[in-house]
């Protein structure tokens, strides 16, 4: 987007207005004990806010549309923490959580100007131009405005996009995910994530120890911050266009992708422990944490089931990496290195992360634990417990 002056301060109050909204309803959920009755509901809070904008004039300078939905938001988040898919909803901070939600869209509230230029109508802010990446398509009810910390405002049309159609021909892939090569796949294929460039990395480094020499709060500090931020974002950038990319590439050409059942949260945990039960390398855990979310293995696979969903299959991790794809034999002096495969009972050779791929797309995880090939647990019929 690309709002002037003025609208610009409109976006950040909005953004503000949500965050404050947001948040004291984090803060109601946090009063919560057992005993202490029901919490509110959206339709008590949406009253709760009709007498706050009476109370505070500065609140009700803004659009009740924007803080409204900041409560739906926050309905919908604890809906989805209580159903076991997303973690509990938590405080949204300044220059980090930056966004509100506009819905009621109207077909008119959305025009184009030019082929690469576009007009949205935001509420308090009239109508703010845009870059006509991709066509709007039809049946849009909503859309997001973001800020990120680079300083760039983004707008997202809320639509969900038609599936990717595979081939018919019953394909099967397999993909390793690793951090030396982002993606093997069963086809011999090995797929990075474009980094930061040499010069990018170095003008980082430079920047950071600037960083840390500076004054917090300072104007010159948070220009250093600006600047870590947009090569951050470059980063980002070029991350999620290589999984959009890779991601529409895959569902074209295969009819079943199998990836690895893996837990990044836990695999991403810190090391660092606590003061009394301090962790042990540290340092060495935390690059490889960097690397693991730098390689966009989650993304990659969620994209997947975006785009091709009841195509996508979870196998166990399990031995993946150790066993043969030739004969099957496992062994872990058959892993010769990073890069390596080299069976010590058949002396078949080929690259490690491919390797796995094709264990993975054949499903050949070693079933352990009650796990099935394809990473499913077994029935099992139910066992009573001896007194």
């Amino acid at each position: 987007m690309c709002p002037t002056r003025q609208q610009e301060a409109v976006l950040i109050g909005h953004c503000a207005h949500a965050r404050y909204v947001w948040n004291l309803c984090v803060e109601q959920e946090s009063w919560w004990r057992q005993g202490r009755g029901k919490v509110p509901g959206l339709a008590d809070r949406c009253r709760q806010l009709t007498e706050a904008r009476a109370d505070n004039p500065w609140l009700a300078a803004g659009s009740v549309t924007v803080q409204q939905q900041a409560i739906r938001d926050h309905d919908q988040a604890m809906a989805s923490f209580f159903a076991g898919t997303h973690g509990q909803p938590s405080w949204r901070k300044a220059g980090r959580n930056e966004g509100f939600r506009i819905v009621h869209l109207k077909p008119g509230d959305v025009r184009r100007l030019s082929r690469n230029t576009g007009e949205v109508r935001v509420p308090k802010a009239g109508w703010i131009r845009f870059r006509w990446s991709r066509r709007p398509p039809d049946g849009m009810k909503s859309f997001r405005v973001t800020r990120d910390r680079a300083g760039r405002w983004h707008v997202a049309f809320a639509v969900i996009p038609d599936p990717v159609g595979g081939p018919g021909t019953a394909a099967v892939v397999g993909i390793d995910r690793g951090i030396a090569i982002s993606a093997a796949l069963s086809t011999g294929e090995m797929l990075r994530v474009p980094a930061l460039t040499g010069r990018e990395q170095d003008r980082l480094r430079r920047l950071q120890r600037s960083l840390n020499r500076t004054q917090r709060r300072s104007c010159r500090h948070r220009e250093v911050k600006t600047a870590i931020a947009k090569l951050k974002a470059r980063e980002t950038d070029r991350r999620k266009d290589w999984c959009e990319k890779a991601s529409t590439d895959i569902a074209r050409r295969f009819d079943v992708i199998r990836v690895e059942d893996l837990h990044i949260t836990n695999m991403t945990r810190s090391a660092r422990g606590s003061g009394d039960n301090p962790g042990r390398n540290v340092r060495a855990k935390a690059g490889l944490n960097r690397g693991i979310l730098g390689s966009g293995w989650g993304l990659l696979v969620r994209r997947l089931q975006d785009k091709a969903p009841g195509r996508i299959e979870q196998v166990s991790p399990a031995f993946t990496s150790l066993r043969c794809s030739a004969c099957g034999h496992i062994a872990a002096e058959s892993r010769k290195s990073q890069a390596l495969f080299r069976c010590v009972a058949c002396a078949f050779a080929c690259n490690a992360d491919v390797n796995a791929a094709r264990n993975i797309a054949a499903g050949h995880a070693v079933t352990a634990r009650g796990r099935s090939p394809l990473g499913r647990r077994k029935n099992r019929e139910p066992q009573l417990s001896t007194p």
